[in-house]
């Protein structure tokens, strides 16, 4: 029998009005890291979305490498994305947010006091860019700083801050939380032994390598449950300069073993190469799948067809579609009719200005 991905359904732990989840992208509309009425509105305009997963948010305030992010390590921010949470959930969608350490994609002037962002190892990402100041005090991209390594005991700081996130997350009103492992940020920094050059217990084989990462899950479940706990991972992904390795399948089946035991939410799996990177290969989803047996959630170049072919084999539970929800507030509803997109003015994805944001229409029937 073909699955309707329009319909409700039980999916491990959430149970959600479809199979459809809005993935997370970066927006950078609050000026002071504090959720407000236009965030509720955005994530209220695209709750069609039986899922919901935020903009990544700072866990911390050394975490950002975007200006203007929202955050939720102070009571303000909790109370300012209640707002969010209550208007999602008052239109029958589930809403998760995720929790975001950019490590070494960040600039000093990102960072208090203009210190330099941490990172596993000192390597610079030199090609890659954060939205920041310039020498000039410019608002715009700016080459990523050289970074600092962590001390190890910084290490595990730095999971904690990800579990007082969740603990924040959990009383805002959010469903769970998605821990940020991916796109070059600071998770996937350790995973990558060309970022990744530490003696310490966080560096060398792929289980030193892995630490942080459960580390971070672990701390995670233990403040607020497995079952409100989950990952994205770019397994082949190139961004901000992360190399492939010879050690990539087994580093994620290692992962996905793990991760499987501790019976986490879903683990959130992008196709980077709707992002101009490399795409997963032939086959990888599937292997992916023989070794976890969790709900899987694939985001990147998602259509209507290709996610129903992913979920009817069985490869993956939930489909994840990003830009196309930013001017289709109504994706939900034009997949389901065929209905054509509204192409997105990239120009207008970031920035303080509500044009672009909050105001794209709904589909409307040519006359």
């Amino acid at each position: 029998m073909n699955t309707n991905i329009f319909e409700p359904a039980t999916i491990g732990s959430l149970q959600l009005k479809n199979r459809i989840a809005m993935a997370p992208m970066t927006r950078a509309r609050n000026i002071d890291s504090i959720p407000n009425d236009n965030n509720a509105l955005y994530y209220t305009q695209r709750a069609g979305a039986g899922l919901i997963i935020t903009e990544g948010t700072a866990i911390s305030p050394t975490s950002a490498g975007v200006l203007y992010i929202p955050g939720l390590y102070k009571q303000e921010q909790v109370a300012g994305w209640k707002k969010v949470t209550a208007a999602v959930h008052a239109s029958d969608s589930r809403i998760f947010t995720q929790l975001w350490h950019v490590g070494r994609v960040s600039h000093t002037s990102n960072q208090p006091n203009r210190q330099a962002p941490v990172g596993a190892s000192t390597i610079q990402a030199a090609n890659s860019k954060a939205w920041g100041y310039d020498e000039n005090g410019n608002e715009g991209f700016v080459t990523c700083s050289v970074p600092r390594a962590l001390e190890t005991a910084e290490v595990k700081q730095i999971a904690l801050d990800f579990a007082h996130a969740a603990q924040n997350a959990i009383a805002a009103g959010f469903d769970g939380v998605e821990l940020h492992g991916a796109n070059g940020y600071l998770i996937e920094q350790f995973l990558n032994p060309a970022i990744n050059n530490r003696t310490d217990e966080y560096g060398g084989n792929i289980q030193n390598r892995s630490r942080f990462l459960l580390e971070a899950i672990d701390a995670c479940i233990a403040a607020i449950g497995h079952d409100k706990v989950a990952i994205r991972l770019t397994p082949y992904g190139g961004l901000h300069e992360l190399p492939h390795y010879s050690e990539i399948e087994a580093t994620y089946q290692y992962l996905a073993e793990e991760l499987g035991k501790r019976k986490i939410a879903y683990i959130h799996i992008m196709d980077q190469q709707s992002r101009g990177s490399f795409a997963l290969p032939e086959g990888f989803l599937a292997r992916f799948r023989n070794w976890y047996n969790g709900v899987i959630i694939l985001a990147g170049g998602m259509n209507r067809e290709k996610s129903e072919q992913l979920i009817n084999a069985g490869l993956i539970d939930i489909a994840g579609f990003g830009e196309p929800f930013i001017a289709n507030p109504d994706l939900v509803a034009r997949l389901q009719n065929n209905w054509e997109w509204t192409p997105p003015k990239r120009e207008l994805h970031y920035g303080l200005t509500m044009e672009g944001y909050i105001n794209w229409p709904v589909y409307q029937q040519p006359a």
